[in-house]
């Protein structure tokens, strides 16, 4: 297994890159005034990094196969990518001596105990994307990212005052908030894609009750839908959830309902029968999500059918 090479501080990533420490908790870096990735591990073709800090990264250049786990992570070109503090990101393919071109923006988690972003930043479903798909920016988005990296850095580059706290901590939320609204128009051009998604989910479901996994697996969880479709819980709720206007429990359970219809008119089954076929462990949740769903228990809706 390969070292693991670990930033706690923004001063660590700092003196990677010969980057002057302006401020102990935030850093915004110019990747071509930087000296060329060099790793303790000399020749090593693959690196694994633990970020204790938030980064987003503009890369103008692919720096190898990003992999989080056991899935790679979708960028090019022009891609910002999220990572959140815990993270570990394995690099493949990785050359000695490495330029790296583009921008990065590193805030430690101290930074925004406190501020409007420390109560939001959960909200930023993309840091937790993990092994999915980094922001394709067009050239505007590149321009507006770029100007919100230009207003950190100029309050980094000023003597810290009472100010400064808020008006950085601001612009990070801004520049994230940006990130909103172009992951959403990404959503919206990738239609095609997203609808693809739609399908393998819905055949994943249907192969999933036609077999046994119900009653060795249990339920179909979320989770276990985003693996088998690689894509992490987060990228798969966010993408379901703006094509059909449900959560995915929500149409996991609207599934399990359907199903379970089915199988309420095979009158040689006990209601507790279908239950532990469906993969609930105890019947009485099954009745109560079916009453909840339905407005009739399956006994009663059994006898009106």
């Amino acid at each position: 297994m390969e070292k693991v090479h670990k930033f706690e501080t923004i001063s660590e990533y700092n003196n990677l890159n010969n980057h002057d420490t302006l401020h102990p908790l935030v850093t915004v870096i110019d990747y071509s005034k930087s000296k060329p990735w060099s790793w303790p591990d000399g020749n090593a073709k693959t690196i694994r990094v633990n970020y204790g800090l938030y980064c987003i990264f503009l890369k103008e250049i692919k720096c190898g196969d990003l992999k989080y786990g056991c899935n790679y992570y979708d960028y090019k070109e022009g891609s910002l990518i999220f990572i959140s503090p815990g993270q570990i990101v394995e690099i493949e393919d990785f050359g000695k001596n490495f330029q790296p071109k583009g921008y990065a923006l590193l805030f430690h988690p101290d930074f925004i105990h406190g501020t409007s972003l420390g109560k939001h930043i959960h909200d930023y479903s993309f840091f937790g994307y993990q092994s999915n798909e980094g922001l394709h920016l067009s050239k505007k988005e590149r321009e507006i990212v770029i100007e919100c990296l230009r207003k950190i850095q100029y309050e980094l580059s000023h003597a810290i005052d009472k100010h400064s706290k808020r008006l950085i901590a601001s612009n990070i939320e801004l520049l994230l908030n940006y990130c909103v609204r172009f992951y959403d128009r990404q959503f919206i051009t990738r239609e095609t894609v997203n609808t693809g998604i739609l399908e393998k989910f819905e055949d994943l479901l249907n192969d999933y009750y036609h077999s046994n996994k119900a009653q060795t697996i249990g339920l179909p969880s979320v989770a276990y839908c985003a693996s088998e479709l690689n894509l992490s819980a987060n990228y798969f709720g966010d993408l379901i959830k703006k094509e059909t206007g449900k959560t995915a429990q929500e149409y996991i359970q609207a599934k399990v309902i359907d199903v379970a219809k089915e199988k309420i008119f095979d009158q040689s089954k006990s209601v507790s029968e279908i239950a532990y076929e469906l993969g609930f462990k105890y019947p009485q949740h099954f009745t109560r999500l079916f009453k909840q769903k339905v407005g009739q228990s399956p006994n009663e809706y059994r006898m009106l059918n």
